[in-house]
């Protein structure tokens, strides 16, 4: 591994935690080049919901490369977009009776969220956008604008303005009603705080250390911008595409962003795609006002096409992963009161799980016990303290019960070191 500490910059994460070469995968593992392979409940931090190389979607991308197809077409109009257009709406759009327009902003999460702050301020006219603490919505300057990681922030090495942080759902542990602070700095014109153009808020804080906003927070929050004229956007970049359930995170409170953000497994393959959806009355740019180079990635159509049909037809893959992640759910509950004087508390939904525990330390020491055992997970949260599970929504029963014994055996490995 010599060439990646010589050439590759300092920057790099992820690898640190995992030290080896990875040559193959499929579906919810990970093979290295000394033959060792790892159950991945990673998964691409979220871009691989249906698994790595999952093979109806490869068999479909195979077919299309091998006819020479418009692979990069910018926004030209192309078979393959037409397609995924007709699909998403069909599958997706129309069911939920969500009458959004379709914006290819670029090819990351980082370029819908940036696409949706800025169309955000181009309607309304007004220049700050309300966050909530612990949020992540990317590394770029508006992004990182409304994101609460300092150290995340001070990368950016300029001020990131515009952006005023709210409590998020549970934040003050319930001591300050829901939106106390928010509408009272609102109406009061002496508060400093200008009025927004628009909210952003994630469903489920995945970076922030899977902070769950309960259905009625949600709903509460969508009224507060109803009554104050300001746009709601929703950040779906990480839980949504099925990991919470349903396609959209939001499904479960009833509520319809202004504007919503996606990409990470809308491909379905791990390809680079993001899409920003906004109400009819919002799509308010000029032509080539917004714009990139790899706004039109074909292949990444082709691929989310296969994922819809595939996935998308009914609710049984909806119902599948609400039952997996009870069966997580239990199975960290468990492990929890087994060990409750070292974990705090199990929080998720979905297929979006978090041990949280109470020494931020042992955390990534548990993650480091279960890459030895064959695991991959990551941390999040504030201070790192949350162990982080995001398999694939394909992974069998049997794969997260194998998963989920490797994850009480690093913790029990990681507390007996501490005692001993």
């Amino acid at each position: 591994m010599d060439v990646f500490d010589r050439m590759e910059s300092e920057v790099r994460g992820y690898c640190r935690s995992w030290p080896t070469v990875f040559t193959a995968a499929q579906g919810s593992h990970m093979t290295d080049e000394n033959g060792k392979t790892y159950l991945d409940f990673f998964a691409g931090a979220g871009t691989l919901n249906y698994g790595h190389n999952n093979p109806g979607l490869k068999r479909r991308l195979l077919d299309f490369l091998a006819g020479d197809p418009v692979v990069h077409g910018l926004d030209m109009y192309t078979s393959a977009k037409r397609e995924f257009l007709e699909r998403f709406n069909g599958y997706v759009l129309a069911p939920r009776d969500l009458d959004y327009k379709v914006q290819f902003p670029g090819p990351a999460g980082n370029n819908s969220v940036e696409a949706a702050l800025k169309l955000a301020r181009k309607y309304t006219g007004r220049e700050t956008v309300v966050s909530f603490t612990n949020a992540f919505h990317g590394m770029t300057l508006g992004a990182l604008a409304v994101t609460g990681n300092s150290m995340k922030r001070t990368g950016a090495g300029v001020p990131l303005g515009h952006g005023v942080a709210m409590p998020y759902d549970n934040y003050l542990d319930g001591r300050t009603p829901d939106f106390l602070l928010f509408e009272t700095m609102l109406d009061d014109s002496g508060s400093g705080l200008d009025k927004p153009a628009a909210v952003i808020v994630e469903t489920v804080q995945g970076e922030g250390g899977i902070n769950v906003a309960t259905a009625e927070w949600l709903r509460g929050l969508q009224d507060l911008c109803h009554r104050q004229d300001i746009l709601l956007i929703v950040d779906d970049v990480q839980m949504g595409c099925g990991r919470t359930g349903p396609f959209f995170s939001f499904e479960e409170a009833g509520i319809t962003p202004d504007i919503v953000c996606l990409s990470k497994s809308l491909s379905g393959y791990g390809l680079p795609f993001a899409i920003t959806l906004m109400k009819r009355e919002l799509d308010v740019w000029e032509p080539g006002e917004h714009n990139g180079t790899f706004r039109g990635f074909n292949p990444a159509f082709i691929t989310a096409v296969g994922a819809l049909e595939d996935y998308w037809t009914g609710d049984d893959f909806e119902k599948q992963t609400l039952a997996k992640g009870q069966q997580v759910q239990a199975a960290l509950n468990e492990i929890a009161i087994a060990h409750a004087g070292a974990i705090d508390c199990v929080r998720g939904r979905g297929m979006a799980w978090g041990l949280v525990m109470k020494d931020p330390e042992t955390a990534p020491q548990v993650c480091g016990e279960a890459f030895a055992r064959g695991l991959l997970m990551e941390t999040s949260g504030p201070e790192g303290e949350v162990v982080k599970l995001l398999p694939p929504l394909t992974t069998t029963e049997s794969e997260l019960a194998t998963g989920l014994e490797i994850i009480a055996d690093s913790v029990e490995a990681v507390r007996q070191k501490i005692t001993a």
